[in-house]
């Protein structure tokens, strides 16, 4: 499979939403079956963009090519910080984020999501996780035992400082679940009143095996192969909730 990892800066709205327009057709005309934004990507934590006018542009994009799955990152609607897919030119799925990061006041910002979210389209299931998400293990877990889920698609606005976390914790979910972990991350914010540097974008394979770009963003994954696991996540599964507490 043909994937695009957008590193993306983010600018003022009204430049993203422009720069979105000019880049995400680049990409699925280039052959991309797969294109990923990051998180907050058109607005950050400072900015305010209009989710309809997004949506109208995602719709767009979406509708002119057909043959690309698109992930638009997140998006800040409803009080959610809301994962958006689109397929046809029509929203395939969404997921409202549900393990908000307190260090950053995420809670006075949105609130959180309910429940996880799977997408099965074009022959595989993805998982669907956002940033702060991934330190959660119980969701990925979540994902592959009850969802099937052949692939995990992590978006994120993480930091360059502690890439080696978010690169570690994608690394250990691909492991653990033995599935393809994408993260896309926000390369930088810059605007007066957000300056930020973002971590890296990271591919591992089902055996935790680091798979990199053939060129910047463009990744050429063999996502649809069967790669036998170590150990099954799912028939070597042992459904346990007692815990037997002991004190000396």
């Amino acid at each position: 499979m043909r994937v695009y990892l957008s590193r993306w800066v983010c600018l003022d709205p009204e430049s993203n939403l422009k720069r979105l327009n000019e880049e995400a057709r680049r990409a699925a005309g280039g052959g991309a079956e797969l294109v990923v934004f990051p998180e907050s990507f058109l607005h950050g934590y400072a900015r305010r963009a209009d989710p309809a006018r997004a949506r109208a542009l995602f719709g767009e994009l979406s509708a002119a090519f057909p043959a690309a799955l698109f992930a638009f990152g997140s998006l800040s609607e409803e009080r959610r910080n809301r994962m958006t897919l689109w397929l046809d030119g029509r929203e395939a799925a969404r997921y409202d984020k549900v393990h908000l990061f307190a260090p950053n006041g995420e809670p006075d910002l949105w609130t959180p999501g309910d429940r996880y979210a799977s997408l099965s389209a074009r022959g595989l299931t993805w998982g669907l996780i956002n940033c702060n998400d991934l330190r959660f293990p119980e969701q990925a877990r979540a994902l592959t035992i009850e969802a099937r889920c052949d692939a995990f698609l992590a978006v994120a606005w993480w930091p360059w400082r502690r890439d080696h976390v978010w690169r570690t914790l994608l690394r250990a979910r691909a492991i653990e679940n033995a599935a393809w972990t994408l993260g896309c991350c926000v390369a930088a914010s810059e605007v007066p009143e957000e300056r930020f540097a973002g971590a890296g974008n990271h591919v591992f394979d089902p055996l935790g095996n680091p798979h990199y770009p053939v060129e910047d963003v463009w990744y050429d994954l063999p996502l649809r192969e069967p790669m036998k696991p170590t150990v099954d996540p799912v028939e070597g599964f042992v459904p346990i909730s007692r815990i037997e507490r002991f004190e000396a």
